[in-house]
């Protein structure tokens, strides 16, 4: 079935795509709970939420000008309720948000600052030393704290003179993602009004999400999923969102089974569900209540996914991008989980989907090609980056660099980036499936394979493993396990034992730090 908008080049604008999305909300239900914030005890109804985002557009205003054209505001913050204000308030506003990743350090966030020139930078007292060293990059832009006191933002918010929505663009920047780095390299994406309402749209469908639903949120909201899926997802459509200012097990594990919240709704990466698992507190009475616990942002392993099928809680798998939000998921149906392992799911209802070979044409089924989409929700481009953006569409698609192939009953599965797969003695090696056999050694909590070059066989792989706590394989081991798994060609040629492997916010491993690591080394296979 051809999704909903399939082949419109601009869908009907209306409010609801232009503006932020708690007007509305605010008019139909202003007494509904909107937001609930665990560090403090805080809460605000649609109403107040509402109010306090007229406060704080006006703010923007007074400080930055009566009209913004899309003047970039950035913040370094963990996850509060008036981060989430000022996100809408610049929309409001025509603003720009730009949430900072508060896990880099000064030197990689200086180049992101130079990059999007924002004129304001909001932060917490926790990141006050690294937002005063990086406030060179931009040597006009006004920082502000998010500390209590006469001028902190919330003093500033709570005297701002409340301002409706300017005129503004369905097509225009409301936010600007700048990509996690797997490359190294980050870009801003750019989020339009458009894009943030139908990624919201697609994954509502995906979750089934409403009114009725109490969402928890402990992914930062400098991530898409953190603040589009869940985040403003929930709130367009109603619902309840639950902040957590961190992810701690324990903490999320108590917010899970407390019956006062009765959260419905749990977006994790699989890092976290692991966590999760193990952790000395977990139970599957905590998870009792879940109507959808949600992964996604990395591979997820068969083995996590049947732990929790065991606990009679399904892991519903799915894939998406800051680029395009939600694109694939799993329906929130065990059956569905038990019956496609290793999939993500079909397709998003309002995005189009291809499968396409090194030519640009569409793929057999079963057969491995390059994700394309199409879609209100994909991102016009990158911010100041107009040759990546060209590099990254042919003809109106937007090209993901992920590989995959769709089953015969039209769910897919991701094989691979496309940058990551390497050639050896003339066969194609994913490392992904490398890695999904090394995650059934019972000893192996992690891994990771990148492919370096091998004078015989052009390159062969280096696997870097985590063992479990107190586990004692020896790298000779997990080779055996590999062996009687996968072909000679797939097998690594070393195996490294290690402490951790580099991951972003969203979980995906940082491939170019370990090939860093060995820029020039050269490997022998064995050719048996």
């Amino acid at each position: 079935m051809a999704p909903f908008f399939s082949g419109m080049a601009s869908p009907v604008d209306c409010g609801l795509v232009k503006d932020d999305p708690i007007l509305y909300r605010a008019r139909v239900a202003p007494d509904r709970p909107a937001l609930f914030e665990i560090a403090t005890g805080r809460q605000l109804t649609y109403a107040a939420l509402d109010a306090r985002v007229a406060r704080c557009a006006g703010f923007l205003q007074a400080l930055l000008g009566p009209r913004q054209d899309g003047a970039r505001v950035a913040m370094l913050a963990r996850n509060a309720m008036d981060s989430l204000v000022l996100a809408f308030a610049c929309q409001r506003a025509g603003a720009v948000y730009v949430p900072l990743n508060w896990r880099l350090n000064a030197t990689e966030l200086r180049p992101i600052l130079a990059d999007c020139a924002p004129a304001l930078l909001v932060h917490d007292e926790e990141f006050a030393a690294t937002a005063e060293s990086i406030a060179g990059a931009v040597p006009q832009m006004t920082t502000l704290s998010t500390a209590e006191g006469r001028d902190g933002l919330a003093a500033r918010i709570e005297a701002g003179v409340p301002v409706g929505p300017v005129p503004a663009d369905a097509d225009a920047a409301c936010v600007l993602l700048y990509t996690s780095g797997t490359t190294g390299q980050p870009k801003g994406v750019i989020i339009t009004r458009r894009n943030a309402f139908f990624a919201a749209l697609n994954f509502s469908f995906a979750g089934e999400i409403g009114p009725g639903s109490v969402a928890l949120c402990d992914l930062p909201f400098f991530h898409t999923i953190g603040l589009i899926a869940v985040a403003r997802t929930t709130l367009m459509l109603g619902g309840r969102l639950v902040i957590s200012d961190r992810f701690t097990p324990a903490r999320t594990l108590a917010a899970l089974a407390d019956p006062q919240l009765a959260i419905t709704h749990y977006f994790a990466v699989p890092q976290i569900a692991l966590a999760l698992r193990d952790d000395p507190t977990y139970s599957a009475a905590a998870l009792a209540g879940l109507r959808a616990f949600i992964v996604g942002g990395a591979p997820l392993t068969q083995a996590l996914t049947e732990s929790y099928l065991a606990d009679g809680v399904a892991l519903v798998n799915g894939y998406g991008m800051s680029e395009a939000g939600t694109a694939l998921h799993v329906p929130i149906d065990r059956r569905a989980v038990e019956d496609n392992p290793g999939s993500v799911g079909l397709p998003a209802p309002l995005l189009d989907i291809r499968i396409v070979d090194g030519e640009g044409r569409e793929v057999k089924e079963g057969e491995i090609g390059e994700f394309w989409l199409r879609g209100p929700s994909v991102t016009p481009g990158y911010w100041n980056k107009p040759q990546e953006t060209a590099a990254a569409f042919t003809d109106g698609w937007y090209r993901t660099g992920d590989l995959g192939r769709r089953g015969p009953n039209g769910f897919y599965s991701i094989v691979e980036r496309l940058k990551d797969m390497y050639i050896s003695g003339g066969e194609n090696v994913y490392p992904a499936e490398i890695e999904a056999a090394l995650a059934t050694h019972p000893d192996v909590l992690d891994a990771a394979v990148v492919g370096v070059p091998d004078s015989r066989w052009g390159e062969c792989g280096i696997a870097h493993v985590v063992l479990r706590p107190g586990a004692t394989a020896t790298g000779e081991e997990i080779a055996g396990h590999c062996a009687a798994r996968l072909a000679a060609f797939k097998r690594p040629a070393r195996i490294l034992l290690v402490d951790t492997i580099p991951r972003t916010a969203s979980g995906k491993v940082q491939k170019h730090l370990l090939r860093h690591f060995h820029p020039d080394q050269t490997l022998q296979r064995n050719p048996s």
